[in-house]
């Protein structure tokens, strides 16, 4: 029970070659092609030569041979017509093919040494022809070639010659038919070779076809294979199911190429459901922004008509009670309904501030070319009485036409000039100028005074709703005046900001985007800067 319980819990034994990657497998793969391919090469090539050593010696050597026997038996036969002839005739003339006969013995001997290449049998059939035939050149041939009456001399010869060249013809035939069975073997041999070639031929052929197909069919199923099977799974993922699973199988590499893609189609999967949420919430936060906008909206028809009337209705009984009862009131009294009247009036300026501030960018019109030129001169000549009181000089440089606000960009200027001239230095009238050139893709305007200026610990405070750096004694106002241009100047796509390298006075700096912005013209003249509209007195 206890081998049978420990044999169920074992683990399962993993391949070796669970680990390969494909350069693993390709390797071996290529290595195990390439010896194969290798042997092929070796057989082939020994086949080859094989078949060429038995085509060389039939051809350089079994065939010269008998060639070379040929033409020795013909020398033979020669020398015998010739001395035959002489015998019978003892005509000189007949000793010439005696003569030549023995010559071309010599060279067909020298022929068929040099194709027998010191073969045992064709030497000792050479040497016994050679035996014979100098036996009967001893005995016949030369006695009757050098003989005073060659008749005579054959006719005693006659039968002794008959018999030693018969004897030579029997050699030349054994010789012969040695070398026509050597010459016949080397053809069998060459027949056998180039049936082994074209088979072996056949079968590398075969191997390397099969070899072909193997590895189309190994790279098909162990690479091709796991890799459209993986391609699938990425296509499904890329289709939008981002809650497919990305399983990868075939080599350690793949798998591993898997589990990558599967890490990533989690991530992306995890940033797409977060991104939902997130759109979710946006919507509700949009949703909520829309209620809150409606309720801001209602509270502004109420602040610019519920509340702005028991305001009025107490500062008009407040003054009809002091004049009824001027008499019966003392100064203090009298003191008392001025705070009253007061306070109502303020409380209806900072009320109609805090509806200009809420209407911009929520209550607006469509934007429109606004020519810059124009809507500065009119905010100057809105001015007028003001700039005539405080002695002021208004210039600027020529401004372009761009897109925008019409009403929220000559509440900017008027702003900016209402603060410039306010904020003046006692006893010195104010010279304020309004500079503009083109940066990047919009303007950049610079409105700068001589006036009292302002601390580098207050240019953010400033921007900020109803901060104040002054009593309303010292400067009246409600303190909304630069937040308000710094809203308006951010619904256009710039910012605003203080200068803070500029002193004496104050300089502010504010940009407003235009997607094109070509340089201003001047007209009549060069650029520079020009007065306003409204003369300073």
């Amino acid at each position: 029970m206890g081998l049978d319980a420990a044999a169920h819990t074992r683990k399962p034994m993993r391949p070796a070659t669970a680990g390969w990657t494909t350069r693993h497998w390709l390797a071996i793969s290529t290595a195990a092609a390439l010896s194969l391919l290798l042997a092929l090469i070796l057989c082939g090539s020994w086949v080859l030569a094989r078949s060429t050593t038995i085509n060389t010696r039939l051809v350089d050597h079994s065939t010269p041979a008998l060639l070379a026997s040929v033409r020795l038996e013909s020398a033979l036969i020669n020398q015998e017509t010739g001395i035959r002839g002489y015998g019978a005739t003892a005509k000189p003339t007949f000793l010439t093919p005696y003569r030549d006969g023995l010559t071309k013995q010599r060279e067909a001997v020298r022929a068929l040494r040099a194709a027998a290449e010191s073969d045992a049998m064709t030497e000792r059939d050479l040497a016994d022809v050679q035996k014979r035939a100098g036996t009967w050149q001893a005995r016949v041939a030369r006695p009757i070639a050098s003989a005073a009456d060659p008749r005579a001399e054959s006719r005693a010869r006659s039968l002794e010659g008959k018999t030693l060249f018969d004897s030579v013809r029997s050699a030349l035939a054994t010789q012969q038919a040695h070398l026509e069975a050597q010459r016949a073997a080397a053809r069998a041999d060459l027949q056998d070779a180039r049936t082994l070639r074209n088979w072996s031929f056949s079968a590398i052929a075969a191997t390397i076809l099969a070899l072909t197909a193997l590895v189309f069919i190994g790279l098909r199923r162990g690479v091709t294979s796991h890799l459209d099977r993986l391609s699938d799974h990425v296509r499904v993922v890329a289709g939008g199911d981002f809650s497919h699973p990305v399983t990868g199988t075939g080599p350690a590499d793949l798998r591993l190429l898997a589990a990558d893609v599967e890490s990533m189609r989690a991530r992306l999967a995890a940033e797409l459901d977060f991104r939902d949420r997130a759109q979710a919430d946006l919507a509700a936060q949009a949703e909520e922004l829309r209620r809150s906008n409606g309720e801001l909206e209602q509270f502004a028809y109420v602040a610019s008509h519920d509340l702005q009337e028991p305001l009025r209705k107490v500062a008009s009984f407040c003054q009809l009670l002091e004049r009824r009862y001027a008499k019966d009131l003392d100064e203090r009294a009298s003191q008392y309904i001025a705070f009253a009247v007061d306070g109502a009036t303020r409380m209806q300026s900072l009320i109609n501030d805090l509806l200009a501030f809420s209407r911009v960018g929520r209550l607006t019109a469509e934007h429109q070319r606004v020519d810059l030129e124009e809507k500065f001169e009119r905010t100057v000549s809105s001015l007028s009485v003001a700039v005539e009181e405080s002695g002021a000089t208004i210039t600027h440089d020529p401004l372009p036409t761009l897109s925008g606000e019409p009403g929220q960009l000559s509440m900017l200027f008027q702003n900016l000039l209402t603060n410039a001239i306010k904020f003046r230095t006692p006893g010195r009238p104010p010279v304020i100028h309004l500079g503009c050139r083109a940066v990047g893709d919009g303007w950049e305007f610079a409105v700068t005074d001589n006036g009292i200026g302002i601390d580098q610990e207050f240019a953010e405070r400033v921007f900020v709703v109803f901060q104040r750096l002054h009593t309303r004694e010292q400067y009246a106002g409600n303190g909304i005046g630069l937040a308000l241009c710094k809203k308006i100047v951010e619904y256009h796509g710039g910012r605003i900001a203080v200068d803070p390298g500029h002193a004496p006075g104050t300089r502010i700096v504010f940009t407003l985007l235009e997607p094109t912005a070509p340089v201003p013209a001047q007209q009549g003249g060069e650029p520079g800067p020009r007065a306003s509209a409204v003369p300073a007195v």
